[in-house]
């Protein structure tokens, strides 16, 4: 047997002795991460190949260290991004939530669609929408310090036409210059209430950044209340808005962006695992 591919069975018993979810995802990603080379090819390395490294990983990752934070990226629809402390973890659903993004910015009939990302991150989501639309002109805005270096690098590193802008400024008082021009605002804020961290997974809770994780008020929702507030502010009359949240949260992200505030078109959508994860609106044009 191939001395990796024995080594990757080894690591995959202990992770899931550990606890750990995706014990035999990871140990090959964390293989493919030290040696090198991608998950497929990791049959092809010689048995001289192997870099006793990978159990230093290992021993990281039973240890509760996120899988990113080990080997330093995320890989999230068509792109590679660099991760580690201090920047919040793209997850697969917000997949989704770009999905529709870019969808809905396809079917526009705008030559330069304007876009904003509140509470960017790594940039993932605005740098995927940069990356499928082309034309797209994209202002990633992120408060937090450590996340914002992130993004930069992210985007220093993967905008190839110079698209996505980077703005070091909180939700609420971001981009006044745009406002009533943006055709699409999209959103990952944070939205876990406090009186659910002890369900968080102890890898998210520990080492995804808090400013990234508790959304604030007693229901967890205060900061998608500021994302309304902003959108409704930035959008153009017949703009759109998607804002994530949690699977059990749907019903009261619905009714924040209430027809009384200007909302219309308002619907819950899924992720791929039939569970709501997004709400999306759309500014009234009267």
């Amino acid at each position: 047997m191939n001395l990796l591919l024995d080594e990757i069975a080894r690591a995959t018993t202990r992770l899931a002795e550990a606890g750990v979810a995706s014990p035999r995802a990871d140990a090959e990603e964390l293989a493919a991460a030290v040696h090198g080379v991608s998950r497929g090819e990791l049959h092809t390395l010689p048995d001289n190949a192997f870099d006793a490294r990978y159990w230093e990983g290992i021993a990281r990752r039973e240890a509760g260290e996120p899988l990113q934070h080990i080997t330093g990226r995320a890989f999230f629809r068509y792109l590679e991004l660099a991760v580690g402390p201090g920047v919040f973890v793209p997850r697969p659903e917000t997949e989704v939530v770009a999905g529709w993004a870019i969808d809905t910015l396809r079917e526009m009939d705008v030559a330069d669609p304007v876009v904003v990302d509140l509470g960017t991150g790594s940039a993932a989501i605005a740098l995927s929408i940069a990356q499928e639309v082309p034309q797209a002109r994209v202002h990633a805005v992120e408060l937090d310090a450590d996340a914002y270096r992130w993004a930069s690098r992210n985007i220093e590193n993967l905008d190839e036409r110079g698209q996505v802008t980077p703005h070091h400024t909180d939700f609420a008082r971001a981009l006044p210059e745009l406002d009533g021009l943006v055709d699409l605002v999209v959103s990952n804020p944070p939205y876990i209430p406090m009186s659910e961290w002890e369900y968080v997974p102890r890898d998210v809770r520990d080492h995804d950044p808090a400013a990234a994780l508790w959304g604030g008020g007693d229901d967890g929702l205060d900061a998608v209340r500021v994302v309304e507030r902003t959108a409704r502010r930035l959008l153009r009359p017949g703009g759109f808005v998607a804002v994530e949240h949690s699977d059990l949260q749907g019903a009261p992200v619905y009714w924040i962006f209430a027809e009384e505030h200007g909302w219309r078109d308002q619907r819950n959508r899924r992720d791929l695992t039939d569970r709501d994860r997004f709400v999306t609106a759309r500014l009234t044009t009267e």
